[in-house]
């Protein structure tokens, strides 16, 4: 098959249509090849002091907000909007579990599609260090964010544990009316013909190491 960029090339009606179809039926999963590969390439940065995933959120959100990251969500609750629905700068609560236990907090970096956002957050893949722009999947059977498989660093893939979330706090009074849905992000015909597709064991990467999300 042909390429997105020989397609457009091409001067042939009947070559023009059949890239067409192909294009409109691989789209969206060329869209997610290239998902993948801005992840692979996204660097987990470490600064000089170990950096928890708390004082990191509030300062790229401007939600503020202090204490473990279990305590977000119920701290919002007269302070700042809460919801099911992914934006850009609202920050995603995650509940506690055996290997977070006092949860963890990540802002929403670009909303991609109904199930696919980017995250940046600190904390998670390395300790004490910084991703931008991580992939993070909708698990849940509802599609209301309620469970999430995030991207783990080491093996370059999702990760295979499902976390639970409280939602999603926005930097908005708690009775502002909601924004209307965000437009999913639209990618270049031209990147997706040159991205990269991982592996297919990529989707099984290994759940973060034991975290202790801390307070300041």
């Amino acid at each position: 098959m042909s390429s997105p960029m020989s397609c457009a090339g091409s001067q042939r009606t009947l070559f023009h249509s059949s890239c067409r179809k192909s294009e409109r039926r691989f789209g969206p999963w060329l869209a997610l090849r290239v998902l993948f590969g801005l992840c692979i390439a996204a660097a987990v940065a470490t600064p000089a002091a170990a950096l928890q995933c708390v004082p990191y959120a509030r300062e790229i959100s401007g939600i503020d907000i202090h204490g473990n990251a279990l305590t977000w969500w119920s701290q919002a609750a007269d302070r700042y909007r809460r919801g099911a629905e992914p934006t850009v700068g609202a920050v995603l609560a995650f509940q506690p579990t055996r290997a977070m236990p006092i949860g963890h907090v990540a802002v929403v970096a670009a909303v991609i599609d109904d199930r696919h956002i980017l995250l940046h957050h600190a904390n998670w893949s390395v300790r004490g260090g910084i991703e931008r722009n991580v992939l993070a999947e909708d698990a849940s059977p509802n599609g209301d964010w309620s469970v999430v498989r995030v991207w783990y660093a080491p093996q370059r893939g999702l990760g295979r544990r499902l976390n639970p979330t409280f939602g999603f706090i926005y930097n908005e009074a708690p009775h502002a009316v909601a924004p209307s849905a965000v437009p999913a992000m639209t990618i270049a015909s031209a990147d997706v013909a040159t991205a990269a597709m991982p592996a297919a064991s990529a989707l099984s990467g290994e759940a973060p190491v034991r975290l202790t999300t801390g307070t300041d």
